[in-house]
């Protein structure tokens, strides 16, 4: 347990400490108007509560990623605790404060636009291509979750079976409702309770780690040991940091934050959405990751399953445990699905209406950012199409494509090959987010923060380390990627990384001496 309190101080202190620096680095201006003020449209750009700008936002990023890839990122050992910490503190939480307060000084602009305003035309044109394939894929993939998940509590509430279909056309219609309707409508008022669930279900789990003595959460003394406990697996470094991804770094967030943007009404607010709801998310990922070990590590594996499997550690027996279903008290099939281990946590600690609180926190977390993921694509669209979204009629015009797109992704085979990228696509986008953050710290005409001179290493240090991990990963990777050997592998990385990070240097001096 001292190693998650250390964790969740750090994280806590580091919101006041590094993320007010970040601000000073931004340099905010309480008397500029905010967007929703500027340009109010009734729609997109309407001023909301600073509560509900943070929840949403909150919502927006949080998905399954901080339960679910915490709970695969912790397979790695201690490493995922110290990921969370400094990845969120010094990485993620200032890469989705940065992103928002960006956009709130660019008139809302959607990530793209951002990235290609500062970056050049080129890579405009490859991010509004890889963010619409990320938004639809996410929006698509969170219809499947949910349905899912509400399926199987139907079965446990009332005993009905095969409803996947009826939730699936109901999602889908709520992703529409979000989707369209002005931001002050569904997501205004229906998030906040979505929040509240998740939030909930956190809190309770984090105090049944304290209420049940069992197990142990291993000690940061091995946080630099690779514990994954498959052999072959993608290797600690870049594994982990793909893996947890929302909890830590995701380029997802960054394409949500401008949708903050355009509700919040003074840039003095910007800390408390931005950086806090980023660090609330990691909060979250840090008590699901240290929940999860804690309680196998007490679990009798052996026991629960009938098996009389050796197990040599706590690492081992979290593999399992997420791997193997078990129908009408057999294994019928064995494949990663981490909602089996949180069904199995809740029930134990929480009991029956805990488990169901669970599962509706878990079903409130895709179904937000699911619907956000929709929305933030329509908005894309409507940046570089210059279409007017005013009228509803004019916004269903836009998103309907993109639902037709969706629809057809899961009716085809190669969604899922497009799927077991999206991870990396996500953290590549973190990469060109972290870089374009760079450029307008080195570059900004709308005023300075502190270290006017020196502010652009903040981002650029993320930037350089995310580019080596997503070109490790993608060259390492057997499931997803090139499958060459680790030592080749990191020494091309090594390669890409110098040469991108060459370029941009290259770049970013020749237009300071335009």
């Amino acid at each position: 347990m001292i190693t998650f309190c250390i964790a969740l101080a750090c994280l806590v202190l580091g919101y006041f400490l590094y993320g007010t620096f970040v601000e000073k680095v931004f340099g905010i201006s309480p008397d500029r108007k905010t967007p929703c003020y500027t340009r109010p449209d009734g729609s997109d750009y309407i001023p909301m509560p600073t509560w509900k700008v943070y929840t949403v936002q909150f919502l927006n990023i949080a998905g399954t990623g901080p339960i679910f890839g915490a709970l695969m990122g912790v397979l790695y050992g201690p490493a995922a605790f110290l990921w969370i910490v400094l990845g969120c503190l010094l990485g993620g939480a200032m890469h989705d404060y940065m992103s928002g307060m960006i956009s709130i000084r660019r008139d809302g602009a959607s990530l793209p636009e951002i990235i290609g305003d500062e970056l050049g035309s080129t890579c405009r044109l490859v991010m509004r291509v890889v963010t619409l394939v990320l938004m639809i894929c996410v929006g698509a993939s969170f219809v499947m979750i949910p349905a899912g998940l509400m399926e199987q509590l139907t079965v446990q509430l009332v005993g009905i079976a095969d409803t996947r279909l009826i939730w699936t056309v109901l999602i889908f219609l709520f992703y529409l409702a979000v989707t369209v309707f002005s931001i002050d409508k569904i997501v205004g008022n229906v998030y906040p309770v979505f929040g509240a669930a998740l939030l909930l279900m956190a809190v309770l789990v984090g105090i049944g780690m304290f209420t049940h003595p069992e197990g142990n959460i291993p000690s940061f003394a091995s946080a630099f040991t690779d514990c994954y406990p498959v052999k072959g697996a993608t290797p600690l470094f870049p594994g982990l940091f793909i893996t947890i991804a929302c909890g830590a770094v995701s380029g997802f967030h960054a394409t949500q934050s401008p949708m903050m943007a355009r509700c919040i009404k003074n840039e003095k607010y910007g800390l408390r959405c931005f950086y806090g709801a980023m660090v609330t998310e990691g909060v979250v990922a840090l008590i699901w990751a240290a929940a999860s070990i804690k309680f196998v590590d007490a679990l009798d594996v052996n026991a629960f399953y009938g098996i009389t499997d050796t197990f040599n550690n706590a690492y081992e027996k979290l593999y399992y445990t997420m791997t193997h279903v078990v129908r009408d008290g057999q294994v019928a099939e064995v494949k990663m699905d981490p909602s089996l281990l949180v069904n199995m946590l809740c029930n134990d600690w929480l009991g029956k209406t805990g488990l169901v609180l669970a599962v509706l926190g878990i079903v409130a977390a895709p179904m937000s950012t699911g619907g956000s993921a929709f929305r933030a694509a329509r908005l894309i669209c409507a940046d570089f199409s210059r279409f007017g979204q005013k009228t509803v009629l004019r916004r269903i015009l836009l998103a309907a494509p993109l639902f037709l797109i969706a629809i057809l992704m899961l009716n085809v085979s190669s969604f899922k090959v497009l799927w077991l990228y999206v991870s990396w696509f996500n953290q590549v986008l973190a990469t060109f987010t972290f870089f374009t953050i760079t450029h307008y710290l080195h570059h900004r005409a709308d005023g300075k923060g502190i270290l006017p001179r020196w502010s652009w290493i903040i981002a650029f240090l993320p930037a350089v380390f995310m580019l080596s991990v997503s070109s490790e990963f993608i060259l390492v990777d057997k499931g997803n990627g090139f499958g060459l050997p680790v030592e080749t592998s990191e020494a091309m990385a090594a390669v890409i990384t110098m040469v991108f990070t060459v370029l941009f240097i290259w770049y970013d001096n020749k237009k300071a001496n335009l």
